[in-house]
């Protein structure tokens, strides 16, 4: 739940450094990661009982719904923190991103073969 949390009253000095669209770029991150991990999560805590498939539609599904809600708690609830339509974006695409990586990773065929 930091992400209800506001940090303004720390006094973080990053000095020059101004990345464009960092908050987007942690965002994307963040929710790639959670797909994957929430598909890994799943598949060993059920030991392969669930179809990696079922695990992707389910994992995508709380993803989504999460970043969403979030962003509505954050409008809500909160004082100094906004929701932002963007970040309910990169979350998404971060989750989406996450799951075509663990459908690609663990399907049979490997599309991506290089040649040398």
């Amino acid at each position: 739940m930091l992400s209800l949390f506001s940090f303004s009253d720390f006094n973080l000095d990053v000095g020059e450094l101004n990345i464009p669209y960092a908050d987007k770029i942690t965002h994307f991150t963040f929710y790639l990661v959670f797909s994957i991990l929430g598909c890994l999560f799943l598949r060993e805590r059920t030991q392969g009982g669930i179809a990696l498939r079922k695990s992707t539609v389910i994992i995508g599904f709380a993803a989504v719904f999460y970043g969403m809600f979030i962003e509505i708690l954050q409008h809500t609830i909160t004082i100094d923190r906004m929701a932002e339509f963007g970040d309910v974006i990169a979350n998404t695409l971060g989750a989406i991103v996450g799951l075509v990586l663990i459908k690609w990773y663990f399907s049979k065929e490997r599309p991506l073969k290089w040649k040398f």
